[in-house]
């Protein structure tokens, strides 16, 4: 098993460089600008535990929430690298909101990958003009959501039991059978439709402010426009370049992950060189001087680093394969699908480690609420509860060793 490389060839209308707009520079600055501000209140804010409607605006002011938009269409212009640079910035100074931007950005890109040109054109501009903010999911779920066909369109019915953003969203995308074909499909549902209703009645003990919730439809008509594609994994209608939504949208999580832990450990550093006074010189344990925690410190950032490379590496792959466009190889496909599923292990491995060892570190202050070091462990071992990498290790396993490509898996 190879990297997967970013294979030359011309870039498809489905390729996302910018033409236009300001600039990686420029989103770096603002996300960290951004991080800056949702850290001041972070600690405050998650023991409160409000839906994140000031969050939004933040967001929203800023102008990360149309950060993907084409700059044609009122948007920010910028790709994926960027994308995923700014929610693993916001995540290291918030997880639940870097889920949050993370799932916004994924559900609202989703007509790039199934919808025809011109709708997804529609979409894009109606939401960078209305500033819209995307929640919702498009895994499979049991019991599903079902669409019912009637004379003006569709008929949705059924209950979405977790999603991320739903509380805030201006629109959702949603996964739903055909009741006729028991075919999958995305759909786009405006939250305010009569019939709809959103529930905050997940109440996780982490990622509080990721506005997760259930959504339930009763009867909600569905017409044509807001049908994006097809989800089948049948590999007569999936195609490669389709089937590739579903490591970009892993990428997210790993990214989620690596500021969590790139956050918990900036954090900690900052903490054991400055927030004690009562470190004696010639009493080292629990110091900057105590080896045990120089120790810690190192094991790791090492692991940390690590997990951050093979990052590096699956977002190249990504990003290759969005370039090479409908030229894209099932076998392509497939390598840079494993490749992120490799780079989930490695960093659900660094957050969760990180934030545990991290309160090791710090010792009995880290249980002061005021200082809410807890909410990096509660955030990250949340998110890996709902995104567990048990699964995506078996798929590299059968990979490498059978050469089985792996299943056309979404991000919940």
């Amino acid at each position: 098993m190879g990297v997967a490389p970013a294979p030359s060839g011309p870039a498809a209308e489905f390729d996302q460089a910018p033409t236009a707009g300001p600039g990686r520079a420029h989103w770096l600055r603002v996300a960290r600008e951004t991080a800056e501000d949702l850290a001041t209140d972070a600690v405050a804010r998650d023991q409160a535990g409000k839906p994140p409607f000031d969050e939004v605006s933040r967001l929203r002011e800023s102008g990360l929430l149309t950060l993907l938009v084409p700059a044609e269409f009122g948007g920010g212009g910028a790709d994926w690298t960027e994308a995923y640079a700014v929610v693993r910035e916001i995540a290291a100074a918030d997880g639940a909101i870097g889920q949050l931007l993370g799932c916004h950005y994924f559900t609202s890109w989703s007509a790039r990958f199934l919808a025809g040109a011109a709708l997804a054109a529609r979409l894009e501009r109606r939401s960078a003009a209305e500033q819209w903010c995307w929640g919702g999911g498009l895994a499979r779920q049991e019991p599903a959501l079902t669409l019912v066909k009637d004379t003006r369109g569709y008929v949705l019915d059924g209950r979405q039991s977790y999603a991320a953003g739903v509380l805030v969203a201006d629109r959702l995308a949603v996964r739903a059978v055909r009741a006729d074909t028991g075919e999958p499909l995305a759909l786009v549902v405006d939250p305010g439709l009569a019939g709809v209703v959103v529930d905050g009645d997940a109440d996780p003990f982490g990622q509080r402010l990721a506005a997760g919730g259930s959504a339930e439809f009763d009867a909600v008509p569905v017409t044509a426009d807001d049908v994006l594609g097809s989800l089948s994994a049948d590999e007569d209608v999936l195609s490669p370049l389709t089937a590739l939504m579903s490591p970009v949208g892993r990428l997210l999580s790993v990214q989620l992950r690596l500021g969590m832990a790139e956050g918990v450990l900036a954090e900690a550093r900052e903490y054991s060189r400055t927030g004690h006074s009562h470190w004696h010189p010639d009493w080292p344990v629990g110091s900057p001087r105590d080896p045990q925690v120089l120790t810690a410190y190192g094991e790791l950032t090492v692991l940390t680093r690590s997990a951050s490379a093979l990052t590096d590496q699956a977002r190249q792959a990504v990003q290759g394969g969005l370039t090479h466009g409908e030229d894209l190889t099932y076998e392509e496909y497939a390598e840079i699908s494993v490749l992120v599923a490799m780079a989930e292990a490695a960093a659900s491995r660094a957050a969760q480690e990180s934030t545990a060892r991290a309160l090791d570190i710090i010792g009995a202050p880290s249980a002061s609420a005021r200082l809410g070091f807890d909410r990096f462990w509660r955030n990250a071992r949340t998110h890996t509860l709902y995104e567990p990498v048990g699964h995506r290790l078996r798929d590299v396993g059968d990979y490498f060793l059978n050469g089985a490509h792996p299943p056309f898996v979404l991000p919940v």
